[in-house]
């Protein structure tokens, strides 16, 4: 078989155990908010969760892009899907071992670990696909499938999740959620052959630092870095609150949130799938890209702000979708197409800051705006600043130009 033929096959391996753990994943996040807004009904308490899963990333993701540089992404892939492995357990058994307050501390605790955990998984994978493709223009493309698959999962999850609730027990979505996890771990330990040889390593000292790979990346990737954090503080607050927001807006019950997340996921994989169809065109206007995705998001969530019946709720929560996971993506993408091999674990790390550092900090702010104000204003704010964020970027930026590394 062509090397052409052998990668694209373990491409697809890759994607599908990481869709596949993806579900699950959601599945278990699904089953921990509704468990959590069940025993509390605290927006703060979801939005700690959220936290305790997406905050870590400011301290961790800048230690796990050195690692991933310095020591090689597939070690660091391995290690890290072994420890998601462990915190999913954590949460599993916190269900028949633990009751009340215990019970919340434990399931914190373990998305606490996953987050930890999560944060070099994903730092490492980022790099690990630069060595599953033959030529440094099929990186592109195959980085938006992963954000595809992972939407796709995204939508499964939740719908998998809020059944397992209804029909049986919490604890069976928490036990799906870390079983999962050995599916990527078999497939990168016994069935993927990345081209190692071609990873370039960082030096141990100063230059493998974080502070030098945000020197060395460019302005243009500073800026969308920046960009990206700004936007996801003003606006990316919808994973912690999605239990409350559903609650709100749709009903209590477990399927009622299941229906609110995987519109989300919906939303979301049409986002994803048109980055895909257009990754090379869209890498190539950064800041066009970024602010158009922010501008959706923004402009859905002064909908969500007015108001109205359910049909339109989802509609602007599929919208939010698409936005969010454009942003996000696009985001990714080009940190990791526009940086050279030797910087893509630390690009990947500063990535994971802004995005997922900054969701963390926005779900704090919307729950304390929330409590105070109620979740329609803290919609319109939010809104208001992201469209006037959005539209300053475009106004700035929008005709800046990214040129693609062309080397794997």
């Amino acid at each position: 078989m062509s090397s052409h033929g052998r990668h694209g096959r373990q491409r697809l391996i890759f994607l599908i155990a990481s869709g596949l753990s993806t579900a699950g994943s959601f599945a278990g996040l699904t089953a921990k908010g509704w468990i959590l807004m069940d025993e509390t009904n605290e927006p703060m308490v979801l939005a700690l969760h959220f936290a305790a899963l997406s905050l870590p990333t400011i301290l961790v993701s800048g230690p796990a892009g050195v690692r991933t540089d310095r020591i090689g992404c597939e070690r660091v892939l391995i290690q890290a899907q072994w420890a998601l492995l462990g915190a999913g357990l954590l949460g599993a058994l916190s269900i028949p071992l633990f009751q009340g307050q215990a019970q919340v501390v434990m399931l914190l605790a373990s998305t606490l670990l996953v987050g930890i955990a999560g944060a070099y998984e994903l730092t490492a994978r980022n790099k690990y696909c630069a060595l599953l493709v033959d030529d440094n223009s099929e990186l592109a493309p195959f980085l938006t499938s992963f954000s595809v698959v992972f939407n796709v999962g995204k939508l499964i999850g939740p719908l998998l999740g809020g059944w397992l609730i209804t029909l049986t027990e919490p604890s069976m979505a928490l036990t799906l959620d870390a079983a999962t996890y050995l599916l990527p771990i078999a497939s990168v330990i016994w069935l993927l052959h990345p081209r190692t040889e071609l990873e370039q390593r960082s030096a141990a000292g100063e230059q493998a630092s974080l502070r030098v790979a945000w020197r060395e990346c460019g302005s243009t990737l500073r800026n969308v870095l920046m960009f990206t954090g700004m936007m996801c503080v003003v606006g990316f607050f919808h994973p912690g609150l999605g239990p409350f927001i559903a609650a709100s807006e749709l009903g209590d019950a477990p399927m009622d949130l299941a229906v609110f997340t995987s519109v989300l996921a919906l939303g979301s994989i049409s986002g994803g799938l048109l980055l895909q169809r257009n990754s090379h065109r869209f890498c190539q206007r950064p800041s066009l890209t970024l602010a158009g995705f922010a501008l959706v998001t923004a402009v859905a969530q002064l909908g969500m702000a007015y108001g109205g019946g359910v049909p339109f709720v989802l509609m602007m929560t599929l919208l939010i979708g698409a936005g969010t996971a454009g942003l996000l993506s696009s985001s990714n993408l080009i940190t990791q197409v526009g940086s050279t091999q030797v910087l893509r674990g630390r690009m990947a790390g500063l990535g994971q800051i802004a995005f997922l550092g900054g969701g963390g900090i926005s779900g704090l702010i919307a729950a304390t705006l929330t409590d105070t104000m109620g979740l329609h204003t803290t919609f319109a704010i939010s809104g208001t600043l992201g469209v006037a964020l959005a539209l300053l970027e475009i106004w700035r930026r929008g005709g800046s130009v990214l040129k693609e590394v062309r080397s794997v």
